[in-house]
């Protein structure tokens, strides 16, 4: 299976919001074709490089599909995708126009993972997080019992080093991934 890539100082995880504001002619031409054919691109962690430019990534990442968009009063195009599946990269492609394209093979969905009665705290917190976050996350569904979907969520809003969220996004292992939020929540609530 082959995408567009788009590589930036982010890590998606499956089901979260990304917003985007998209000015670059490759990014400007791969979101029209991603809207006229409804297909996902991929999003990769840039390793080396920055967003605008070259840049070496990653090559786990996670595919996104456009769910939103609009035309920003500066005249830049906003865009909100959500995250699907995880992928490997294994081939990656330039074209003239600057756009990476992808060989990819999709990882296995993690399944749904009961959340341990010990880390039922961790529903009420989120909830709260995810409330008043407001427009980004109002319109996603809620599955707070679900271990799996419960820790993307939150690596998406701790303010965790990216290299943590990559590995994390690497993992099949939620139950790991509840051991890391719950150090970081305590650490948070410890005095100094």
């Amino acid at each position: 299976m082959q995408v567009p890539i788009f590589p930036l100082n982010t890590v998606l995880f499956p089901e979260g919001p990304l917003p985007l504001r998209v000015f670059e002619p490759r990014y400007l031409d791969m979101v029209s074709r991603c809207l006229k054919t409804d297909t996902p691109f991929g999003v990769l962690l840039i390793r080396d490089g920055d967003e605008v430019g070259e840049a070496t990534t990653y090559n786990v990442g996670t595919l996104a599909r456009i769910s939103d968009w609009y035309q920003g009063s500066d005249g830049i195009l906003g865009v909100t995708a959500i995250g699907e599946r995880r992928f490997r990269m294994t081939a990656c492609e330039r074209q003239s126009d600057g756009l990476n394209i992808g060989d990819i093979e999709l990882l296995e969905t993690e399944p749904f993972v009961p959340l341990p009665e010990q880390y039922h705290p961790l529903k009420h917190i989120l909830a709260n997080v995810l409330d008043d976050l407001g427009r980004l996350y109002e319109s996603q569904s809620r599955r707070y019992d679900d271990a799996s979907w419960l820790t993307y969520r939150f690596l998406e809003v701790l303010p965790i080093n990216l290299i943590e969220k990559q590995k994390c996004l690497e993992q099949n292992d939620a139950a790991e991934r509840l051991r890391l939020i719950s150090r970081l929540l305590n650490t948070v609530r410890e005095p100094a």
